[in-house]
């Protein structure tokens, strides 16, 4: 079975993209209340009145005569950030579109800013990227404000005298900026001045 693929399954990436899509699994408090499981995984990256239609769909369906109380029992794809059972949809719905957008890098932001609308919707401002560390984020900022160019000024007998400390400077930056470690290796670097 090695290398081969059955027909009508996902490749692993495809798999992989679909767990990292933010979702969150809602149930019916009635239901739970009660002693039965009713709820629905449901894609979180939508608008807060599809999500609030989504959850009346649920409800709709429970067994119980009422059920019109609903929570967040599980959610998935929001990367270290932690939903609370009774998060709102508009804050759900900011954070998944958000997630959907522009990945794990948005998760750091919210660690860093939180979840208000005003801060994170800064994030095409202040995202300076991702890099390998800081050093490598201080050699980048170097060349585009045209450390080669000036170099090239000096004459051949003090070029050689004249360098940057690039890790010196990556760290000194990273007191005037703010960063996120990467989960699996690298720096995401915001300047929220």
């Amino acid at each position: 079975m090695s290398g081969e693929r059955r027909e009508g399954l996902p490749e692993m990436a495809e798999l992989e993209r679909v767990v990292d899509r933010p979702r969150i699994y809602v149930a019916s408090l009635a239901d739970y209340n009660a002693g039965y499981l009713h709820g629905r995984w449901i894609e979180a990256a939508q608008e807060p009145g599809d999500l609030y239609e989504s959850i009346q769909q649920m409800l709709g369906r429970s067994r119980m005569p009422v059920a019109e109380e609903w929570a967040i029992h599980d959610f998935e794809g929001f990367g270290d950030f932690r939903l609370h059972e009774y998060e709102s949809m508009e804050t759900v719905s900011r954070l998944a579109l958000g997630i959907a957008e522009h990945g794990q890098a948005f998760v750091a932001l919210v660690s860093l800013v939180g979840t208000e609308a005003s801060e994170l919707e800064r994030f095409e401002d202040c995202f300076l990227g991702r890099f390998e560390s800081m050093e490598d984020f201080a050699r980048g900022l170097a060349e585009d404000l045209g450390w080669e160019e000036e170099l090239d000024r000096l004459a051949d007998s003090f070029r050689s005298y004249v360098s940057i400390d690039y890790d010196m400077l990556g760290r000194d930056l990273e007191t005037e900026l703010s960063t996120a470690e990467v989960e699996d290796g690298g720096v995401y670097v915001f300047d929220l001045r």
